[in-house]
């Protein structure tokens, strides 16, 4: 099989049906493709399935920083490294749900609650499905990331109108091990197949520039990609600098145009999935970001903070996609300009 034959089938296949079957071969060719045709392929798929003027947003909070367990070699939060980062308690319910309101204001879809865990305990999810329910309230879309799920623990929080859960696997298969060795990549796995049995949408992509090759990357689109159902939104985050953890012997941040081939592949391949611009927005020219939309991202998070990490002012995000002619709940925000964090 030759490589046109290879991406006009891949192609012609993704519009025509969603796929679980990919292949390395086929996320190759397509990621190697020249420029204008991968992007004409993506946004030729892009416009099969969502408006490709309209940018979805979403706010994140951290609900309980640092001190987690996990050995994530990227993460501030983790109580392996000294990054900084002070430890903090649970936060109470009536200041979740006053930033959740902020964040509407300022024009958010989705509401989503971050704890540095590396799972809950059920006197802490009683908390959370209590902040969960308040948030869903306000008329916002809810999301959480909590570390690691029972089944039982993915039912309360579907019960109490949580409406995506976000895992994600951070990178390929064969890189995982040299990222994390508290967890396994089947943990991860196993913790996606919990919410999705109980009836939440997920939030599931990764991490890129962590030192992974473009062939990591791929692996880890493809693991995506190739699950039983493809994830709702799948984030794709570039490392943001973090003094003090690992992660900094090996980082390197990704060409500009391989930030883009990834997006399009990421499109092609889950060509139903919202694709969200995550971390690392701050390193990012409004060029590029215009070349990712056209690759068919089409979601970002606004706020000037994400977690323990810097992000676009969310009136630099209404000034680009006002640019751009595009459309997002910013247009009809009550104060676009405002801090959520």
């Amino acid at each position: 099989m030759d490589s046109a034959s290879v991406s006009f089938d891949s192609t012609h296949d993704s519009v025509a049906r969603t796929r679980h079957d990919w292949t390395r071969l086929e996320a190759e060719t397509l990621y190697n493709l020249p420029f204008p045709d991968l992007l004409f392929q993506a946004q030729t798929i892009h416009r099969r399935n969502f408006d490709p003027n309209h940018v979805e947003t979403a706010s994140l909070l951290s609900i309980k920083t640092g001190g987690c367990p996990e050995d994530c070699g990227y993460c501030a939060q983790s109580a392996h490294y000294d990054a900084g980062v002070k430890a903090t308690k649970l936060m109470d319910r009536e200041a979740v749900l006053e930033t959740a309101r902020r964040a509407k204001d300022a024009g958010a879809g989705r509401f989503c609650m971050a704890a540095a865990w590396r799972n809950p305990k059920d006197r802490d999810l009683d908390r959370i499905c209590d902040m969960v329910s308040a948030v869903k309230e306000l008329g916002m879309e809810t999301c959480a990331t909590l570390g690691m799920l029972t089944p039982e623990q993915a039912r309360r929080l579907q019960k109490a109108g949580l409406d995506f859960y976000n895992h994600n696997v951070d990178t390929s298969p064969e890189f995982y091990s040299q990222i994390i060795t508290t967890r396994t990549m089947q943990d991860r796995i196993d913790t996606l197949a919990h919410a999705r049995e109980a009836g939440l949408k997920l939030c599931c992509g990764g991490i890129i520039g962590m030192g992974e090759q473009v062939g990591d990357r791929l692996g880890m689109l493809m693991l995506l990609a190739n699950l039983p159902a493809h994830p709702e939104s799948v984030p794709i985050n570039m490392w943001n600098e973090v003094q003090g953890v690992p992660v900094n012997a090996t980082a390197e941040r990704p060409d500009p145009i391989a930030l883009v081939r990834m997006i399009a592949v990421a499109r092609i391949m889950m060509p139903k999935s919202v694709v969200r611009l995550s971390a690392g927005r701050q390193y990012m020219t409004d060029e590029l970001q215009a070349l990712c939309f056209v690759a068919g991202a089409n979601s970002i998070f606004i706020g000037d903070l994400l977690l323990t990490t810097k992000n676009p002012q969310t009136v630099r995000d209404a000034a680009l996609l006002d640019r751009l002619g595009m459309r997002s709940p910013l247009d009809s925000a009550k104060a676009p300009a405002v801090s959520l964090i």
